[in-house]
């Protein structure tokens, strides 16, 4: 059942990851929400992978664990190399019909790069290091922009802050923390 909010398809998340220069950092709440009940309060939506990169996602639980081990492959098969993994892993949720159908989004980071992926074949750096997702995201991402403007906050802080900014606003999103550095 697809959702017609106004805040778009992905609900009960929000996933930010900000970096300053090699320093990165992601974090997200976890409220797991299905329609108007929290099924659970402490999800963690932020992993860090054996390659040593972080990957967040927001979507279906399923759908985003299907895509984390197909990007885990992609990190594989192209030696860790976390950009061209992104782009292949987009290239291939673009053609193949199953991976069409799955709704969730990822954001991918590592020393060298922060990345948005989407099913849309978008493969985004975004050009100020800070990145969002969810339901959430547009009010975690703007709080880390006024932070990185106007504050010495390493992106650890930033997170941090953001999330829990996002968390009095959204109802989808929760103060309970997962946060991963590099």
């Amino acid at each position: 059942m697809k959702n017609d909010s106004t805040y778009g398809p992905f609900h009960a998340t929000t996933v930010i990851a900000v970096r300053k220069g090699s320093a990165v950092a992601m974090g997200g709440d976890g409220q797991v929400t299905h329609g108007n009940t929290v099924l659970k309060a402490n999800a963690h939506k932020v992993r860090k992978l054996k390659g040593g990169q972080l990957v967040g996602f927001a979507g279906s639980t399923a759908d985003a664990f299907t895509l984390m081990e197909r990007f885990e492959g992609k990190l594989e098969a192209h030696k860790n190399s976390l950009k061209r993994a992104a782009v292949e892993l987009a290239k291939e949720w673009r053609k193949d019909k199953y991976l069409r159908r799955l709704e969730a989004m990822l954001i991918a980071a590592d020393k060298e790069a922060l990345i948005l992926v989407t099913g849309q074949g978008d493969v985004v750096e975004p050009e100020d290091g800070i990145v969002a997702i969810g339901s959430g995201g547009a009010f975690a991402l703007a709080a880390a922009r006024a932070l990185a403007k106007h504050t010495k906050l390493g992106p650890k802080e930033i997170v941090a802050s953001a999330l829990k900014e996002a968390a009095e606003i959204c109802i989808y999103t929760n103060a309970n923390l997962v946060i991963e550095e590099l």
